[in-house]
């Protein structure tokens, strides 16, 4: 938890981003040395200079296909386009196994969410055990809302860790997710999912209520609450054919902001920016502050962010796996 000396960005407005990057970059270097690692999962495609990623090594899974009842204002089922379909279990099995035997090292397990806000989970559940038991495939798990059973079922398959986004404002969750749900759903969602002892990785979006900061803060307060095992960074992007294809993201500043916000409340927790964020040149300066900031990772960087690092004599290194695994090079 954080001290009650340090200094946090809701109460210390007054404070520059270059002192507060200074102070949060001191601090992550302090605790975790002057070390970046960079991830590259195959579902989004990277290769320059400094790496290629395989394209088969980890894929991302939608259990929903292309349906989600909720059709947020961000997304409206879009992202779910570029995964792999496998609305059955039957269908889930033979694509798991499909990409184990091509060699994948890991999968996202991801999907629509029902109009309570979870996602559909437990028909499936069957076939991670199964597949859990005959490879080492990774898998990370969205799963929105959860109950008791859920988070228990993961816990027990051994999934790498559960993804859950977590919002810290009720006019968000209504006006931008649709969902009847409050802010101390989540609280009650994280709680569940900390019980269960699975790798609990949340996740706060900057900007997602139409490119405004409302509620980034209380998110993290409310993470704060847990002994999560990392926490995930992303930012709105504006996709075309959504309600926010016209919106202005926030700004790199505003998610340096949160980045190191994070740090301050979470000093002992990996940090990561994530691979949801607007494109260059707005990644650019983004991935840069987030360097400055001392964050632990990075999804799918910059080559100038890398050339950053290298720049502050940092120890680099690179994974195929997603960003939520970096609690495994940080225990």
């Amino acid at each position: 938890m954080k001290s009650m000396n340090d200094p946090c960005i809701n109460d210390s407005t007054d404070i520059d981003l270059e002192t507060l990057l200074r102070l949060s970059r001191e601090r992550s270097w302090r605790r975790f040395g002057r070390r970046i690692k960079f991830y590259v999962p195959s579902f989004i495609r990277y290769e320059n200079e400094y790496y290629r990623c395989n394209p088969d090594a980890f894929p991302s899974i939608s259990i929903t296909g292309r349906h989600c009842a909720l059709r947020c204002s961000h997304c409206g089922g879009r992202i779910l386009e570029s995964m792999i379909p496998a609305p059955t279990p039957k269908r889930l099995a033979k694509v798991l196994r499909d990409i184990v035997r091509r060699g994948a090292v890991g999968c996202l397990i991801s999907g629509g969410c029902l109009p309570d806000g979870s996602v559909p989970l437990g028909n499936f559940l069957d076939v991670l055990a199964e597949v859990r038991k005959e490879s080492s495939l990774k898998m990370a798990v969205h799963t929105g809302f959860v109950d008791e059973n859920i988070a228990g079922r993961l816990a027990e398959i051994g999934v790498d860790a559960a993804l859950i986004d977590v919002i810290g404002s009720t006019a968000t969750i209504r006006e931008v997710y649709h969902l009847d749900a409050s802010v101390e759903d989540y609280d009650r969602s994280l709680q569940t999912l900390h019980q269960s002892g699975v790798p609990l990785v949340p996740h706060v979006v900057v900007g997602l209520h139409y490119g405004e900061l409302r509620g980034e803060f209380n998110s993290l307060r409310i993470i704060a609450k847990y002994n999560v095992s990392a926490v995930v960074i992303v930012a709105l992007r504006p996709i075309e054919g959504t309600y926010m294809e016209d919106i202005s993201p926030p700004s790199p500043e505003d998610i340096a902001r949160i980045l190191v916000e994070a740090r301050l409340v979470l000093p002992d927790t990996p940090l990561v920016l994530g691979c949801a964020r607007p494109l260059p040149p707005h990644r650019i300066r983004t991935d840069a502050l987030a360097v400055e900031s001392g964050v632990n990772g990075i999804a799918h960087p910059s080559r100038d962010a890398i050339k950053l690092a290298k720049a502050l004599d940092l120890s680099i290194s690179f994974s195929q796996l997603c960003c939520s695994q970096i609690y495994e090079d940080w225990v």
